[in-house]
């Protein structure tokens, strides 16, 4: 890894933390070791501690088994994340147009992207740039769907702006950071119009000059859909609960059991803050319906939908069993009825924990199975609204099984390989998702 202007990480000297104002006159960083004076005065106490959280944060994130001598890589890190990028080809700054942004779940870290981040850089090289966000990590994960997502859009479009040769954009997201990726693209969506001229008449007056008559020349509207002002390709989660975490199995620790189901609804905001609410459908913000039911259309300010639909690609990966975290359903947003049968699960040799791939679809079928008594009338109906809302726009969808695997029972992280050397196994469902990655 090379160095970097911007704080790099590199394997002879820990990453340089965002420029402290209080030392810029010294043309140094806060905790340089290159610095021996004292930091300012005015520098508060928290300020320290939240440097000091995200130093280890980065130094976490190279896991056990980092290797130090990856050649081509680098890492450039500032107070919004880390992006990795290739320059093997001797450049400082890289030549790919294709940014791609990950994001972590509840109680997460961009360390648990890394693997996935490196992979994709090793694979692609010199075609994409990968973002690990970082502005939602450890208890950041309980404010709220919503606020999360409107720290994740600022924090991308300061991404944008520090890289303003890339032209294209794509998301990858775990778990509940897969809702607030949505929310985000949400924010950032922008369609917009323009004239583009494409003929004109060339006459001549009355004294043979030759001139252009502009009033009949011929325009053509062009439309084009944005996300922080690029082109739109790949949406990706893995085990996104998509339709929430209310309802029967939705929550599979909770082994559908009704009390457990009703208790856990009712006390999800003092486990998970204002995201346990929205997970649980249990928020009512000003007379407004769940966040997340909001969230599977448009509203005036906010096009979730249009948004989700200007992606060339939406893939929703979900475990099939021994995810105790998100259910399958809800991860791969289907009614019961239309999960794949035992029967019909394959093997791939190349990718031998992804067991049933179904292609681009747009469900239009509105039919919902009533035969579980345990789920309120209401939980149904959320959500039927809610998948009705997602499958406006095609998704595919990748069904995962870890069964064989001695890492079943931590599927949730083993499906994005969050520490390789727990979640291992999993390393076949990334570089599936890399594989048919859309560049």
């Amino acid at each position: 890894m090379l160095a970097s202007n911007s704080g790099s990480v590199l394997p002879t000297k820990p990453p340089l933390l965002p420029r402290n104002p209080c030392l810029s006159r010294f043309g140094a960083t806060f905790f340089d070791r290159r610095v021996r004076s004292r930091p300012c005065v005015a520098a508060t106490h928290k300020q320290s501690l939240n440097l000091i959280r995200m130093e280890v944060v980065r130094r976490l994130g190279g896991g056990c088994f980092k290797n130090p001598n990856d050649k081509g890589l680098k890492v450039e890190a500032d107070s919004g994340g880390e992006d990795f990028f290739d320059v093997s080809t001797g450049v400082s700054k890289p030549v790919s147009e294709h940014l791609v942004i990950m994001v972590n779940g509840i109680i997460g870290s961009p360390a648990d992207w890394r693997y996935a981040a490196e992979q994709f850089v090793k694979k692609l090289p010199d075609k994409v740039i990968v973002h690990r966000s970082e502005c939602n990590s450890s208890r950041l994960t309980f404010d709220g769907v919503d606020t999360m997502g409107e720290r994740l859009a600022e924090e991308v479009q300061s991404v944008v702006r520090r890289w303003p040769e890339v032209q294209k954009i794509s998301f990858v997201a775990h778990s509940l950071g897969g809702l607030v990726a949505r929310y985000a693209i949400g924010r950032l969506y922008d369609y917009s119009s323009t004239l583009r001229p494409v003929g004109a008449n060339a006459t001549r007056d009355d004294f043979g000059k030759e001139k252009t008559e502009y009033s009949k020349q011929s325009l053509e509207q062009c439309y084009k859909a944005t996300i922080a002002g690029l082109e739109p390709m790949n949406f990706i989660t893995f085990a996104t609960p998509h339709l929430g975490s209310r309802g029967h199995r939705q929550l599979p620790f909770l082994c559908g059991l009704p009390f457990l189901e009703r208790r856990a609804s009712q006390t999800a905001h003092i486990v998970a803050g204002r995201s346990g609410k929205h997970l649980f459908l249990m928020d009512n913000d000003d007379g407004q319906p769940p966040l997340l039911l909001r969230m599977a259309g448009d509203s005036d300010d906010l096009k979730f939908i249009s948004a989700l639909r200007a992606f060339k690609r939406r893939v929703a990966y979900a475990n099939a069993n021994y995810d105790h975290m998100v259910g399958w359903r809800t991860s791969s947003i289907r009614r019961q009825h239309e999960l794949p049968k035992a029967n019909l699960l394959v093997v791939d040799e190349k990718y031998p924990h992804i067991v049933y791939i179904e292609g681009e679809t747009a469900k239009d079928d509105q039919s919902h199975n009533k035969a579980s008594s345990a789920i309120s009338d209401q939980a149904i109906e959320l959500e039927e609204e809610m998948i009705r809302g997602l499958t406006q726009v095609p998704w595919e969808r990748v069904d995962v099984s870890f069964q064989k695997s001695t890492q079943r029972y931590i599927a949730h992280s083993t499906i994005q390989v969050k520490t390789y050397w727990m979640n291992s196994d999993g390393a076949d469902v990334v570089f599936h998702m890399i594989d048919n990655f859309l560049l």
